[in-house]
């Protein structure tokens, strides 16, 4: 995180309000000077500098520099734009309208440069029981080996919550509709401090669930957290709904891999082939997974083709793990098929980054 703050330089107490509740938002601390004299010392070092339009005004002969807004009430007319000339403004940001832009301005203080590595997965089921959240919990479990680590987002409403699967439903931090970024932009260091964490193993793994009595996320929170992370650097994991609404549709639109998983039975594939043609044709980046056993011998390739996707793999089912999860406690085999399996889905991912490089 980057601990230079952003200057601030206004006189209107209400636009100063505006922008520190907007950088509050976003998780970056500020600096304010009164006047620009009194911002001179800050003037070049400053990340980014903020000036409103009664500030403009004073005559003081500042460098020209990068980074440099002009924050006024509304849409700038000719003579808000003649100051932004005089002054070396970057850009003119008019509030309410152009909040979005202010926040991302202030996030990108507070991330740095988005760091290289970042990747979406979306895990959803061909049919219902057929343990998309359980192998979306391994996948995120198994990214969380290597840094920055991985992030699960719950998106189905109606699962009853991803942390009840896991066993931290009473694990303290935010869940779903308690979020609701209305800047359309996460700071990733703000939003680490608002999740809980599910520990396994010496692993810590943040999670945002959906909650049992609430509305699920909005496609414009979604967004904005998997972008969040994404941009930190964290491999985002998404457990999705088999019938796709706008958060999951948010998801499979940024998805670098999306996996669909079926139990090994031909009812299952009819099933998900239905699902299947929600994703549109992506099957450059749709993976399939076999969970077994196959009660009729169904081989997985065969219902690789039934479901009309390339296979990934095949896994048997962690028997004693359901029973676990019943009695409030994930924990799958650290050498079993489960992180096995969530370990090749982080590996298809990455080889897709490099070839679409």
């Amino acid at each position: 995180m980057n601990h230079v703050r952003p200057l601030v330089v206004a006189h209107d107490e209400v636009m100063l309000d505006e922008i520190l509740r907007v950088a509050a938002a976003v998780g970056c601390e500020t600096e304010r000077a009164p006047d620009l004299l009194a911002a001179r010392p800050r003037w070049r070092d400053a990340p980014l500098v903020l000036v409103d339009e009664q500030a403009a005004d004073g005559d003081v002969d500042l460098p020209r520099r990068p980074g440099v807004l002009l924050i006024t009430k509304g849409a700038p007319d000719a003579r808000t734009w003649q100051r932004a000339f005089r002054a070396g403004v970057e850009d003119v940001v008019s509030l309410p309208e152009d909040e979005a832009v202010l926040a991302t301005a202030l996030a990108d203080v507070v991330d740095g440069p988005g760091l290289p590595g970042g990747r979406i997965i979306g895990v959803l089921g061909g049919r219902g029981g057929a343990g998309a959240s359980i192998l979306a919990a391994a996948t995120a479990l198994a990214a969380c080996r290597s840094e920055p680590g991985g992030l699960l987002v719950d998106c189905d409403p109606l699962s009853g919550g991803i942390d009840a699967m896991l066993g931290a439903e009473n694990t303290d931090g935010l869940r779903w509709p308690e979020l609701r970024p209305g800047s359309g932009r996460l700071s990733m260091p703000a939003l680490l401090k608002s999740l809980p964490e599910f520990r396994y193993r010496g692993l810590r793994l943040p999670f945002l669930s959906c909650h049992r009595n609430g509305d699920g996320p909005t496609a414009q929170a979604v967004a904005a957290v998997v972008e969040a992370g994404r941009r930190a650097g964290r491999t985002v994991v998404c457990d999705l709904p088999r019938h796709l609404d706008g958060p999951g549709l948010a998801v499979i639109a940024r998805a670098d891999l999306v996996i669909v998983v079926i139990p090994a039975d031909m009812r299952a594939c009819l099933a998900a082939r239905r699902v299947v043609n929600q994703l549109g044709d992506p099957t450059d980046r749709v993976r399939l997974v076999v969970r077994g056993p196959a009660p009729g011998d169904l081989d997985p390739s065969v219902a690789a083709g039934a479901v009309g996707l390339p296979l990934l793999t095949s896994m048997p089912v962690e028997r004693q793990l359901d029973r676990e999860i019943e009695q409030g406690n994930f924990l799958p085999r650290p050498r079993g098929a489960l992180l096995e399996t969530g370990r090749m889905i982080l590996a298809e991912a990455q080889a897709k980054q490099v070839l679409a490089a």
